[in-house]
């Protein structure tokens, strides 16, 4: 009887210890318990069995302090997304690419100031040397390879093999910009420079890249797909959704080696994370170097540094890059100054490109600053509430500094706010604040700016980097029939060796048609120049 006592009142101190006395670890808990329910509910769309899902995982002090996988990795089989699926990274696979690039310098086999054609001669002489670091940088000039395919008329679906990007740069007739002028992200650059790694240590660049990046840093699940056919173990399937809410399987983007097409999982990037944090492949100097900002011609210091994209969030120093795939959806985001980082992987097209930053909201907001209270209360309850009306006050035209003539339009219909940047598809924009508009295809935002007057005069497109566009009061214009008669007729691209015709539709207006796409409507902006027309409906 007494040793019941005592036991009791042994439990009686814990307890005291526990849930009275120390009040901290009450809080700490609570707080920990309400961070994850916050983060929860931030994919509570797609936690289901009938979804295609993904995974998150945040660190904190080097240590995973929030995992979760959600939804689906094989719809078709019903297996369930796990924090182990290999998943496709798309773009975030960049900065692997890049520190291949920087391992091989430490090493003296190249520098980033040699001539790209040192170890491609067959690309075209197009008047001003293109470096390695222009490739690296997205300033090369050289255009965006996806971009000249789709145009020539060949679909995502086809076989496209990564031997056809050279002769399409041999087409060229010139750069876009002199090298180091200005930023231009594509995908063209980081391609070449994945044949670059292959033709200086003769070895395919998925071995090369698996004997020294990956398994050096026991990544073990990690490998680079060659082709959307490669068979990949436990792969998480990429799915986009029809009109009619149905998903559908979608392939990879093919002959994306280098920029694209690295399988990872959330465990292996976890190391990678750690290597930037403590070395063990690359020293410290190598490590600050991926971090390094490029500077243009102009002396101006860019964001891009090494494959990485270099900015804040809410005050606190991020190290970041994204990846989209025609279904994956990835980003891997560093902070520096607390060993953090965020990793959000899905093979939903759906999956919103916010979900990063508002779980880096959640988890680290007391080393942030949020600055306005409309943004303290979206980080709270991981939504804002718009009133769709005031966006007619921002809707327009505004072209971008850094690449003239490529103007975003937005509008609203009805309820729907819409973003349509030259030579692309519109697509839906979501508030997050008064000022700040986000996409869930892409990992894209946009902020609209006010100047004294309190009038919106720019924008800053935030998609690999910062960019300013600047607001276009002219309207578009308006040719006459005559003018518009003058246009139709069939021509021949020499650079993409294709034939389009341009007519006149049911309505009057232009059209673009190739056998192998849809009708693209043309709108007037100035004589000579016409971009896609928004699609109503």
């Amino acid at each position: 009887m007494k040793g019941k006592k005592i036991l009791s009142a042994i439990c009686m101190v814990v307890f005291a210890l526990l849930f009275s006395g120390n009040s901290n670890f009450v809080h700490a808990q609570s707080s920990s318990l309400q961070k994850e329910a916050e983060a929860n509910k931030l994919i509570e769309e797609f936690d289901n069995p009938s979804t295609p899902g993904g995974a998150l995982m945040v660190i904190r002090d080097g240590k995973v302090i929030y995992e979760k996988s959600f939804g689906m990795v094989n719809l078709t089989h019903n297996i369930p997304f796990e924090i182990n699926s290999p998943t496709n990274i798309g773009s975030t696979t960049k900065q692997f690419t890049a520190m291949g690039i920087a391992l091989l310098e430490e090493k003296g086999q190249i520098s980033i100031d040699d001539d790209i054609r040192k170890y491609i001669p067959e690309l075209p002489d197009l008047g001003d040397t293109i470096r390695l670091r222009h490739l690296m940088s997205h300033t090369s000039g050289y255009r965006e390879y996806i971009n000249s395919l789709l145009m020539s008329g060949r679909q995502m679906g086809d076989i496209i093999r990564l031997e056809e990007v050279i002769p399409l740069i041999q087409h060229q007739p010139a750069l876009q910009n002199k090298p180091g002028e200005s930023y231009n992200y594509n995908n063209t650059g980081f391609v070449l420079l994945a044949m670059v790694i292959e033709r200086v240590t003769g070895e395919a660049y998925p071995d090369w890249m698996k004997k020294n990046i990956f398994l050096p840093l026991g990544m073990t699940r990690t490998q680079v797909r060659t082709n959307p056919g490669q068979i990949i173990p436990g792969n998480a399937q990429g799915y986009i959704k029809t009109p009619e809410n149905n998903y559908i399987e979608a392939m990879d983007i093919p002959a994306s080696m280098g920029a694209g097409g690295i399988y990872s999982t959330l465990i292996d990037l976890e190391k990678w994370i750690n290597n930037f944090y403590n070395p063990v492949l690359g020293n410290p100097s190598l490590i600050q170097k991926l971090q390094t900002p490029f500077i243009l011609n102009d002396g101006d210091t860019m964001n891009y540094a090494y494959g990485l994209i270099i900015g804040n969030l809410n005050g606190l120093k991020m190290v970041e890059h994204g990846g989209a795939d025609i279904a994956h959806r990835s980003m891997l985001m560093m902070f520096p100054d607390i060993e953090g980082a965020v990793i959000t992987q899905s093979n939903n097209s759906n999956f919103p490109g916010h979900i990063s930053r508002k779980l880096a909201e959640i988890f680290f907001a007391d080393v942030m600053t949020i600055k306005k209270e409309g943004e303290e209360q979206a980080v709270k309850a991981g939504e804002f509430v718009y009133d769709v009306e005031k966006f007619d006050e921002l809707a327009g035209r505004y072209e971008l500094e850094v690449a003239p003539g490529f103007v975003l339009e937005f509008r609203r219909e009805e309820d729907k706010l819409l973003t349509q940047a030259t030579g692309q598809a519109e697509v839906e924009v979501f508030a997050s604040s008064d000022s700040t508009f986000y996409l869930k295809v892409v990992e894209a935002s946009v902020t609209f700016h006010r100047n004294e007057e309190g009038k919106v005069d720019h924008i800053t497109l935030h998609q690999n980097g910062n960019h300013r566009a600047n607001r276009i009061l002219e309207p578009a214009w308006i040719p006459t029939e005559e003018e518009i008669n003058m246009y139709t007729g069939r021509y021949f691209s020499n650079e993409l060796e294709a034939f389009y015709t341009v007519a006149l539709n049911d309505d009057g207006n232009l059209v673009l048609q190739h056998r192998r796409m849809d009708d693209l409507p043309l709108k007037a902006e100035s004589t000579d120049l016409f971009t896609p027309a928004p699609s109503i409906g």
